[in-house]
């Protein structure tokens, strides 16, 4: 590994700055901006920063060293300090929100303070959560609490050591100040520890900077802004081909089909897909009330604020995800043109999801493919089976790479996966033993080390972050930095983890940041 450097020896880069028109109104209060991609805004600054976590394996790619002895490091993760050559700015973007055009909406707590090079030659935008108000703040006082700012480390960091494309968080700051949250917005508001999560990402563009663009009719700073897009994050692109933008669109398309099927995988749940929260690059951004699917519960929703309507529970992410696209491709029509075209980008959303999912599920179950009819059979059927009762996904899909091939009692193997004894009368355990003898006459030999490579035994399950929490709140990081370790290695078998791989406690079924989560943070 190369010589590492200390965060505030970074030499910094202000490209979108420096190449897109800014808001012209320096002083930093809620208001509505046009004609600009961003405005300029600085941090404010808080009374007593203290380094919580750092990612370890993040600050080695990117060349950094831990901070924990440095304090002006720290003060710039904090948003305490403001290098020379830094630029920081909020982006500009719009979005629907729970289906309906929300109007203007921006980076209301997120500052992003510019680009680094990498030692491996690309470009990674720095940009703290927690840092303050800025124009889009609305009635937002710009902070974060720590319960959201160490579930946002901890699962940024989970998920990119999943296989799943993700933004991914660097440093997790505490402030030494509190803020007034209404956790469930039940009018019992209280004091919470304040902090700052510090997110990498090559770029934060979200479907939403691009909506606000066409919804306003300023075409040509769309046009700009679309370009920039492809010269640096798709320059495998022709950006002189007629239907480059149409092009841009496939590709988006593609890698958010690939996405959704990810996410369908392992068992995530975003929790609140706006189009604000929907990446261009095709990643997991903005880690709000999401949750882990537990008991196998497809309708089920991680965020409060969406319990009635559910319209981004677990089952629905693949058609949300296209909802969105639509909602994407209606905002680049300036630029295609061509809505038939548009169609066509759509349509190859659903063509990738569904062999992306199928390939997924294949490997998952031990399978070649599902594209035999006995196949698709099976997994209709284990899902069925996995609804009838309360069933741990990620337990039940762990306990099937364990059961030897031709091997010993099916039903003993994968007991530790559910709830309730329910799940085992007779009728079940019939309907249980007969699909696991058709499972059997179709599984590949020796599929066992293959799948482990697939479905992970440790992943953030709520209650696992939930307790980190209290004891990062009571002061003991002992908790989170454990957790933080074995989530680096969620396919292997670690010893002395066992009690992170077992399905959620009793008493985690109800309590509050166990089971769901507003998105007040």
């Amino acid at each position: 590994m190369a010589d590492l450097t200390d965060f505030s020896r970074l030499e910094w880069e202000s490209r979108f700055v420096d190449r897109l028109p800014g808001d012209k109104v320096l002083e930093n209060h809620t208001r509505a901006v046009s004609d600009v991609a961003y405005s300029p805004v600085q941090p404010t600054a808080v009374t007593n920063p203290k380094l919580l976590a750092w990612s370890e394996p993040l600050g080695g790619e990117l060349g950094i060293c831990n901070p924990k002895d440095d304090p002006h490091s720290i003060d710039i993760l904090a948003g305490n300090l403001i290098l020379p050559a830094m630029k920081p700015f909020a982006a500009r973007y719009g979005g629907h929100q729970f289906g309906h055009w929300a109007g203007q909406l921006g980076d209301g707590r997120a500052i992003s303070l510019g680009e680094t090079l990498t030692p491996a030659g690309g470009r990674m935008e720095f940009q703290l959560k927690g840092a303050g108000p800025t124009p889009y703040s609305r009635r937002a006082d710009g902070r974060a609490v720590l319960r959201s700012s160490l579930r946002e480390f901890l699962c940024s960091e989970a998920m990119h050591f999943l296989g799943v494309p993700t933004t991914r968080a660097l440093s997790l700051v505490a402030t030494g100040e509190h803020v007034v949250r209404d956790m469930f917005y039940d009018g019992n508001s209280q004091a919470e520890p304040g902090a700052v999560v510090c997110r990498v990402s090559p770029s934060f563009l979200r479907f939403g900077n691009f909506q606000i663009l066409a919804s306003s009719g300023e075409h040509g700073l769309l046009k700009k802004l679309t370009q920039l897009l492809i010269q640096d994050h798709y320059p495998e692109l022709d950006a002189d081909a007629p239907d480059v933008y149409a092009l841009l669109l496939d590709e988006i398309c593609r890698r958010t089909a690939r996405l959704a099927a990810h996410w369908m995988r392992v068992g995530f749940v975003h929790g609140v897909m706006n189009t604000d929260n929907m990446s261009m690059l095709g990643l997991t951004i903005d880690y709000g009330p999401y949750g882990w699917l537990e008991p196998y519960v497809p309708d089920w929703t991680p965020n409060t604020t969406d319990a009635q309507g559910r319209r981004y529970c677990f089952g629905n992410q693949p058609g949300i995800a296209l909802w969105n696209l639509e909602r994407l491709a209606e905002a680049l029509l300036p630029l295609i043109e061509d809505r038939q075209r548009t169609q066509q980008c759509l349509a190859l959303y659903e063509k990738t999801f569904h062999e992306s999912y199928a390939r997924h599920l294949a490997e998952k179950l031990g399978l070649e493919s599902l594209e035999h009819e006995e196949d698709k059979a099976i997994a209709t059927g284990m899902f069925e089976l996995l609804a009838a009762a309360e069933t741990d996904f990620t337990l039940f899909f762990r306990g099937l790479c364990d059961w030897p091939d031709g091997g010993s009692d099916f039903v003993a193997a994968i007991s530790p996966a559910f709830y309730s004894a329910t799940a085992m009368a007779p009728q079940l355990k019939s309907r249980w033993l007969e699909w696991s003898r058709r499972y059997s006459v179709r599984r590949k030999p020796n599929a066992s080390a293959g799948m482990k490579k697939v479905n992970p035994k440790y992943v953030p399950r709520n209650y696992l972050a939930q307790n980190a929490i209290t004891a990062a709140e009571a002061g003991d990081l002992s908790v989170l930095d454990r957790l933080m370790k074995v989530l680096q290695n969620p396919y292997e078998d670690q010893p002395g983890a066992g009690d992170l791989a077992v399905r959620r406690p009793e008493w985690a079924r109800f309590k509050p940041g166990c089971s769901a989560l507003s998105c007040s943070s």
